[in-house]
């Protein structure tokens, strides 16, 4: 009965609201209830753009503009939104009451829904583990693995799911590495993940809402597990490291019990999601088009390219939002305290004044790396070098050792409105290049 209430207060209401808004056009009503939107979100991109800079809604507001999406992400006047934050004072009362105490990506002490100073120290401590030079060291780890992935892929003939069986498994080996997560646990990760992916969004129906209850709880007491074993048994990895740091007693590294929980969850989470739909993305992206595959094949040092206008062009996350901390003004539209603004990055990253011809694939685009797929300022993905290398590694493996590779059928679309993915993409292989002719 509580979670019943818990789902009214946080979702079920919003969907309400949502149902009614969408068949009066209200822009951000319709991308919570109408499912088209989700599976081909293209169309409305445009539809939101034309309705001008900041558009109004009965929930706030929404941007498709690149410049005022760069602006929010960087500005002190706007902070991260926590759920449930934004609801009306009676739902708000009632939602505090009835959750439980799971952590979650949109709840305190997550990096995602906290400001300075906490998120400067969290920060600041997985910066010090997290280093420029530890993330380039780890490029190593990726190919090894992406060779190994693939070289299981070449012994099955036949049609396999890449997403299932190469997209999924590259991005949670990396980051179990990292974290210290034992080989038996890694597909526990990739369930927990498909579970709990929906977390990120309002307005979840009620199955939906057990589902994501479900992958969080299983989650939880799996990490917690984790991370006493950790401190037991500590590794080389990054995560016992950063435990170690956080226990080190210094003021500016410490983080409680469900400060450390929610940090690990949150790279462990974030280092799976991102990749998971970057790489399959790329792959359909490239099948799409094979002038660019011959291309990259031509000239490889154009792949790091590639994976920015990837990034650009499908981004993984699609929709981030912020909470104005004052009454201020963006792009001429006064803006009170409290009002949500939601960032459309899917959007932004097509933006005619900054990307021309922007909905062409363009693996040559000069200024592809001015996406706001990793958001922006404090907030910027820690993980955004790994992913990109990821991506370019992990992409460039498959084409290079199955040359015919092809789709087939049409694949299914993940069902989230903020990540934006790929659940399930069959291909034909065709045959793999040896080794020797690579």
């Amino acid at each position: 009965m509580k979670q019943r209430v818990h789902w009214l207060a946080l979702h079920g209401f919003v969907r309400g609201v949502a149902s009614i808004g969408a068949r009066r056009g209200d822009v951000q009503a319709r991308l919570i209830a109408d499912p088209t939107i989700k599976a081909d979100p293209v169309r409305f991109y445009e539809e939101v753009r034309a309705r001008g800079h900041l558009v109004k809604s009965r929930i706030g507001y929404i941007t498709a503009d690149h410049a005022i999406g760069h602006e929010l992400l960087r500005s002190d006047d706007f902070r991260v939104l926590s759920i449930g934050a934004n609801l009306p004072a009676p739902l708000r009362w009632l939602e505090t009451r009835t959750r439980d105490d799971l952590l979650h990506p949109l709840r305190p002490p997550s990096l995602l829904a906290v400001e300075p100073p906490d998120h400067t120290r969290y920060r600041k401590t997985v910066s010090s583990v997290f280093t420029t030079r530890a993330v380039a060291e780890l490029r190593d780890g990726v190919e090894q693995t992406a060779a190994t992935l693939v070289d299981q892929l070449s012994r099955e003939p036949g049609v396999v799911d890449i997403v299932d069986r190469y997209c999924a498994k590259l991005p949670v080996s990396i980051i179990s590495d990292i974290l210290g997560v034992p080989d038996a646990d890694r597909q526990r990760i990739v369930e927990f993940g498909e579970l709990a992916a929906p977390s990120l969004d309002f307005g979840l129906t009620w199955p939906q809402y057990r589902r994501v209850q479900r992958g969080i709880a299983g989650f939880n007491f799996w990490l917690a597990q984790h991370l006493q074993q950790l401190r037991r048994n500590p590794g080389d990895d990054l995560m016992s490291q950063l435990i170690e740091k956080s226990e080190s007693g210094s003021a500016e590294t410490y983080l409680d019990e469900s400060e450390l929980h929610a940090v690990a969850g949150l790279v462990l989470a974030a280092g799976f999601e991102t990749t998971v739909n970057l790489l399959g993305n790329g792959i359909r992206m490239l099948l799409d088009h094979p002038e660019h595959l011959l291309a990259l094949r031509q000239r490889p040092q154009l792949w790091a390219n590639a994976i920015q206008e990837i990034l650009r062009l499908e981004s993984p996350v699609q929709l981030t939002a912020r909470l104005a901390l004052n009454d201020t003004e963006i792009a001429g539209v006064s803006v009170k305290q409290g009002e949500l603004i939601v960032v459309y990055v899917g959007a932004a990253n097509r933006d005619p004044k900054v990307f021309a011809d922007p909905n062409r694939f363009d693996i040559e685009r000069d200024n592809a790396g001015r996406h706001l797929a990793f958001s922006g300022g404090r907030h910027f993905c820690l993980g955004a070098a790994l992913a990109r290398a990821e991506g370019e590694v992990g992409l460039r493996a498959v084409f290079d050792r199955f040359p015919d590779v092809r789709a087939v059928g049409a694949g299914s679309r993940r069902d989230t409105r903020v990540l934006h993915g790929w659940s399930t993409l069959p291909v034909a292989l065709g045959p793999a290049r040896s080794m020797a002719t690579r």
